[in-house]
């Protein structure tokens, strides 16, 4: 196995009955049998993941976070709703066993899936590939972003996944809400995007299935060719428009992540990776688009929806609640964030 990903036994924070867990599971999971061997993922910042294995397979279980949770976050049954549904497209995902919503069982919401054998590349600039190979990954995740988008939600059973319309009002509303809820600093650039975004929405109203956390980061590729064979980490995914996914997806163009860097003055002749025009239109061709205006407007949007991302990461940390030792990390990161998207505001007025 080499999917990227290191395993840790289960932190103290994130103990739970593991006999009660292997009682459900012996029940409602096809095929569950043998002994239980649990561990942690240790990635996710957001809800615990963790490696269960028995003698014949593996799985991977995700569960909300222990202690006093943001309304509305840390939606599991959400994740598991939108990966059973893309189950029999053309979209990659894992398959899906079982919803568990009874806190009595382990104490918190879970759902289980495959183990996807893979590579998980945690760098954006994809490292360690030839160029050509990293060129045909960043095809290969421009591609499955145009799968998803063309999914048909109401025939998939996904027409009450969200509201259709009006989705970057309501987003702004949310995320200025829940970025108040962990505020911890005043920060003068994200109340200016607090104000502006809303008075400046795009002409189109779009709506399709939208990952919310798509990067590269958050799909599994083939071990051994570039191709995505799954997309995880569905937790931010609702009903809302296109191009909020495709401008989240372009955020490494725009800033450098203090831990998984970014591609911010890379030289795309030798790396292979496309500029981002290139991608855009890469993405633009695969959905029969006409090219995009405003997209500053994009950018600054999910530059503003990732300060209230990221604060929030880091007030869970201040609280002792972040799934990862990360979140002290992030105390300079709302700032600079907040301050690039208003950037992208006035380059583009």
């Amino acid at each position: 196995m080499n999917d990227g990903s290191q395993i840790i036994p289960v932190r103290d924070a994130h103990q739970f009955n593991e006999g009660a867990l292997y009682d459900y599971l012996r029940e409602n999971v096809d095929g569950f049998a043998g002994n239980l061997t649990v561990s942690q993922f240790q990635g996710g910042q957001s809800n615990p993941t963790y490696l269960l294995q028995t003698p014949d397979q593996a799985y991977v279980m995700r569960k909300k976070p222990p202690g006093v949770l943001l309304p509305s976050a840390h939606a599991v049954d959400r994740e598991y709703k939108v990966i059973s549904a893309l189950q029999d497209t053309n979209v990659p995902v894992p398959k899906t066993y079982c919803l568990c919503e009874d806190d009595d069982v382990i104490g918190t919401p879970f759902y289980i899936m495959e183990k996807v054998e893979g590579r998980v590349i945690r760098t954006p600039s994809a490292p360690n590939m030839d160029a050509t190979t990293r060129a045909a990954t960043f095809e290969a995740m421009n591609d499955a972003l145009a799968k998803m988008h063309m999914v048909d939600v109401d025939k998939v059973g996904l027409s009450d996944f969200g509201k259709k319309g009006s989705f970057f009002l309501r987003q702004i509303g949310r995320w200025t809400k829940q970025y108040r809820a962990s505020q911890t600093d005043d920060l003068e650039a994200m109340e200016n995007l607090i104000r502006w975004l809303p008075e400046n929405l795009p002409s189109s109203d779009e709506t399709s299935i939208v990952h919310g956390d798509y990067r590269l980061e958050n799909m599994i590729l083939h071990p051994s060719k570039p191709e995505v064979i799954a997309l995880l980490d569905w937790e931010l995914s609702t009903l809302g428009h296109p191009l909020a996914d495709l401008a989240y997806n372009c955020m490494p163009y725009h800033f450098v992540h203090p831990k998984n860097g970014g591609l911010v003055g890379v030289d795309h002749a030798a790396t292979g990776i496309p500029t981002e025009q290139e991608y855009i239109d890469a993405y633009c061709r695969r959905t029969g688009r006409d090219g995009i205006e405003n997209w500053s407007f994009y950018v600054a949007f999910s530059l503003f929806r990732l300060v209230g991302i990221v604060q929030g990461v880091y007030k869970r940390g201040l609280d002792g609640n972040s799934s990862s030792k990360v979140g002290a990390e992030y105390e300079t990161f709302p700032n600079m964030l907040a301050t690039l998207g208003w950037q992208q505001v006035e380059s583009g007025q």
